[in-house]
């Protein structure tokens, strides 16, 4: 499956906290920049993350239940490699990451099989990193 890269621009009230979470726990290389809004390389899209007054989603997350687990809405994230998942979840747990929920494997032995796990970002966006031992699972019903 070849595809394009998406672009995402994101709120985040504190730029350089924001900037400095991206780059470090994430290791993603940085693209143009200023004081207000810096560009990223998310695992080949463009995330921005854009300077804006914190919103009623970044203060508290709403929830909807999938597979026992409250999923915060909104949220995005990215479909990974299982491997890339895998170095990704160690990669964050080393680094003491509170999660919202802990990576495990969602709708086990069902359709839709898949690895995912859900974080805050500093500026309390929820980023969801997910993946399919098989890829014919990402929209099976």
């Amino acid at each position: 499956m070849s595809i394009q890269p998406f672009h995402l621009a994101i709120p985040v009230f504190d730029v350089p906290l924001a900037r400095a979470f991206y780059r470090d726990v994430f290791g993603l290389e940085e693209g143009r920049s200023c004081e207000t809004w810096v560009d990223f390389n998310f695992y080949g899209h463009q995330l921005v993350i854009h300077h804006h007054p914190k919103t009623p989603s970044q203060e508290e997350a709403v929830t909807n239940p999938v597979d026992g687990h409250d999923v915060p809405v909104p949220h995005f994230g990215v479909v990974l490699k299982w491997d890339q998942w895998e170095a990704l979840a160690e990669r964050l747990k080393s680094l003491d990451t509170p999660f919202i929920i802990e990576p495990y494997i969602r709708f086990k032995g069902q359709v839709g099989e898949q690895a995912t796990m859900f974080l805050l970002d500093p500026c309390g966006n929820a980023l969801e990193f997910k993946a399919f031992k098989d890829m014919s699972q990402l929209f099976a019903k």
